[in-house]
């Protein structure tokens, strides 16, 4: 039997400790896991805050990178896979939109439109973050965003208000 494979972007998110270490070792162990092959990550990009009541500059900076894969899981499995590393590194939800050590967004699933009480894809609000269609954009300069056109407009649209991070071995510098 052929399993049906699903062309996905993640939006990977962190604020709180070594953010860039935490991305890039959630990154990790997403790209080992059962069920995921062809796993790209982007280049991070340093961000103000956005919190419920709009950007925070008081707030810790957030890096933010894309992903782009293939898998095997339904969008509820991948959605349990992406929650279970966020908490293997510390996530805690108490706040909307609060300080996090990581948080992993589903912004695409195959071109399929999902809704669950857990789960809306397309993420509801990848259209007007530019931390989420810059990095994208990186990887995929054709890419289409399902119900919202082309990531090259739509960042064209809401401006590109990150700063590109430069890793080295030994970490992130500027």
């Amino acid at each position: 039997m052929i399993t049906q494979q699903h062309d996905v972007v993640l939006a990977f998110g962190s604020n709180l400790g070594d953010r860039a270490a935490t991305i890039r070792a959630a990154q990790q162990v997403l790209q080992r896991s059962e069920g995921i092959e062809m796993f790209r990550a982007s280049s991070l990009r340093e961000t103000i805050a956005l919190t419920d009541h709009g950007l925070d500059a008081d707030a810790p900076r957030y890096l933010n990178g894309v992903a782009t894969l293939r898998t095997s899981l339904d969008p509820l499995a991948l959605l349990e896979l992406v929650r279970g590393i966020e908490n293997t590194f510390g996530r805690e939800r108490h706040e909307h939109w609060g300080d996090r050590t990581l948080d992993i967004d589903i912004i695409t699933y195959g071109g399929k439109v999902v809704h669950e009480p857990d789960l809306t894809v397309p993420h509801k609000h990848a259209h007007e973050r530019d931390f989420v269609l810059a990095p994208w954009l990186e990887l995929d300069p054709d890419a289409v965003l399902i119900g919202h056109g082309r990531v090259a407009a739509l960042l064209d649209a809401v401006g590109d208000s990150t700063i590109a991070y430069a890793e080295s071995a030994e970490g992130v510098v500027r």
